[in-house]
């Protein structure tokens, strides 16, 4: 069953796939919204450099959760699924309008699919205190200190995975138990759950694929993606806000403070986004219930999965 009955279904895939202009496509055929499930398209200021919808493409076609946030704050999945899911009730609701979530953002996607993790929330004043300790001591001295309690969690997570470290010391700290433990029981949990609503991943050739994204940098880059950045830069946002950990943007911003080459920059974001693209493809094929597709095309989609209405 579909976490609520007015989101028709799921398209997700790696960076550049095409998500954007096929899910577009598909809205206007169908008369739906568009939900984004994108952890940077959110923020206000990333539009050019997370690749989202442009005005143009918007145009006959709701989209929600674009630019919403402050790059000063943190947006996390438990608010995408609550905020998803109140924009979708109000689609159908007051417009009978159908939505089909759209994004790369796996763990989103899941959690909304799926239902949230079932372990403790944010404590935000345990959570500064935390970054503090990383500041003043390093990210290894944390890792080291997560490896100690939780072993297994720090196995899977990298030092400089600053954001998840703290996490996982906070989950330990609020309630005595690691956070490879909740996670172990919320696979059981989702083990469980019944027929799930559609999810459609695009899977183009990873040789396509990494010409697409180098493609892309360069078309964002023309677009004004430094000058974003700059104006982001300029702000003087702390170290863990999403911009400073943002794929291509850390990138620019140690252009902007003079470390490397423009050019240097984008060659190192084009590897980058490379590796994340291929994370997100394990990510996506390991999901419950999942179709990988290519090549794709609206009638595929729309005939064959999402049943939308009067298709």
């Amino acid at each position: 069953m579909s976490p609520t009955p007015s989101i028709i279904g799921f398209l997700a895939g790696p960076t550049a796939s095409g998500k954007t202009a096929l899910a577009v496509a598909i809205a206007r055929r169908h008369g739906l919204a568009i939900i984004s499930a994108d952890s940077m398209q959110v923020y206000r200021g990333m539009e050019v450099g997370t690749g989202a919808a442009t005005p143009a493409e918007q145009q006959n076609v709701p989209h929600h959760l674009l630019s919403i946030a402050d790059t000063r704050e943190e947006f996390h999945a438990a608010r995408f699924v609550k905020e998803a899911t109140a924009a979708a009730a109000i689609e159908w609701n007051v417009n009978q309008r159908r939505s089909l979530v759209v994004g790369g953002t796996g763990m989103w996607i899941q959690a909304l699919r799926e239902g949230l993790f079932e372990g403790p929330g944010r404590d935000n004043n345990l959570r500064a205190r935390l970054r503090e300790e990383l500041l003043a001591h390093g990210p290894a001295a944390l890792h080291a200190r997560l490896g100690k309690v939780d072993a297994a969690s720090a196995t899977r997570l990298a030092p400089a995975d600053h954001v998840r470290v703290v996490r996982a010391l906070e989950v330990f700290e609020l309630t005595g138990r690691p956070l490879s433990a909740w996670q172990e029981e919320d696979r059981y949990r989702r083990a469980s759950l019944g027929p799930l609503p559609p999810l459609v991943v695009l899977d183009p050739p990873r040789e396509l694929l990494n010409g697409r994204i180098a493609a892309r940098i360069d078309q964002m880059l023309a677009a004004g993606w430094l000058e974003e950045a700059r104006a982001l830069h300029a702000l003087n946002l702390p170290d863990h806000a999403p911009p400073r950990k943002a794929l291509g943007y850390r990138e620019l911003f140690r252009h902007l403070d003079g470390e490397i080459p423009l050019q240097d920059a984008r060659n190192l974001i084009i590897i980058a986004t490379c590796q994340f693209a291929r994370r997100q493809r394990v990510w996506f094929k390991a999901q419950r219930d999942v179709r990988m597709i290519w090549p794709a095309s609206v009638e595929t989609l729309c005939g064959s999965l999402f049943q939308a209405p009067n298709s």
